[in-house]
């Protein structure tokens, strides 16, 4: 049997499955042993109390799903009350993911959560940044490198840096974390869209636009996770549209280490154990003894590749 373990950084993952922050909830072990998966990544927490966005606040779409939830959150204390305990029971290692509207901020939150039963913090840089006027950190590399820098300086816990498919020169992005002290990349998140109903004339979403998730945007997700594979050399955690373990082959090897589940466990909450299952079948039958070595392993001969780096430099 193959082994199907990964590395993130310093830390050691049974397989490269996990569920995306915000799309998974430890109600989901009803459904499927979470004791399976790489890790476990939690909802987004901010440093204060929040309410989120104006209903409604989920669109479906033909190839996925708008949402525009706001990130509500309790506040860190009453995370760390009622929030984490639930998840740091399992066998698996917790990952946090932190939301905040300031560099400063977002640093003393991922400071404050880590805790020795936390394995890694993800900081969700997608988020709107109050001091450049709402764009999220992760649209410029000057703002990546500010925020993920000043996180830096106040933990030594294993810091997965989570960037947005929105952003143009998104190597110029990933190598501004890598540079200010990430220790990974997740690539990505939702892509900004709309929808409107055409009988009431109105937006879907109570906040208008949102994030698509699904299969729509994974090949966009594919071809950005291959471009910061390219760019970097920290691990990256692929994520957008996987709904099967070809998926997550496909996402290794474009050059990702490992991948995130989402909006697929919403239609089914045990799509992570069949997409571990699947990838453990897919090593069996394609010979294949460390998963590990398949990140990065796409085919592309030298000329066509020549081609591949001149136009991932132009496009960013």
């Amino acid at each position: 049997m193959a082994d199907l373990s990964v590395r993130i950084g310093s830390l050691t993952l049974r397989n490269p499955v996990m569920p995306a922050s915000g799309c998974f909830a430890v109600e989901y072990a009803e459904a499927l042993d979470l004791n399976r998966l790489g890790a476990l990544v939690i909802k987004s927490v901010s440093p204060n109390s929040r309410a989120g966005n104006p209903t409604p606040r989920v669109a479906e779409t033909a190839s996925g799903m708008l949402n525009s939830i706001g990130i509500p959150s309790k506040g860190l204390d009453a995370y760390r009350r009622d929030v984490l305990p639930a998840y740091t029971r399992f066998d698996t290692p917790v990952v946090v993911s932190v939301s905040a509207d300031t560099a400063e901020s977002f640093a003393e939150a991922c400071e404050t959560l880590s805790l020795p039963e936390v394995a890694a913090i993800e900081a969700n840089i997608s988020c709107p940044n109050l001091e450049a006027d709402g764009m999220a950190f992760a649209m410029q590399a000057e703002s990546t490198y500010k925020a993920v820098s000043a996180i830096r300086r106040r933990t030594s816990h294993p810091l997965w840096v989570k960037l947005t498919p929105n952003a143009g020169q998104i190597a110029l992005i990933a190598r501004a974390a890598e540079d200010a002290g990430a220790d990974a990349i997740v690539m990505g998140n939702t892509v900004l869209g709309m929808a409107i109903d055409v009988r009431t004339r109105k937006p879907k979403l109570g906040n208008v636009m949102g994030g698509l998730s699904g299969p729509a945007i994974k090949p966009l997700a594919v071809r950005l996770v291959h471009q910061c594979h390219r760019a970097v050399r920290i691990p990256i955690i692929g994520c957008g549209g996987i709904e099967t373990a070809d998926d997550a082959v496909e996402f290794m090897l474009a050059g990702a280490s490992a991948v995130q589940v989402g909006t697929a466990s919403f239609r089914d909450p045990a799509v992570m154990g069949h997409i571990v299952d699947g990838v453990a079948a897919y090593c069996d039958t394609q010979g294949v003894e460390k998963l590990a070595s398949l990140t990065g392993g796409v085919a592309l001969d030298a000329q066509l590749t020549d081609r591949w780096l001149r136009f991932a430099q132009q496009s960013g």
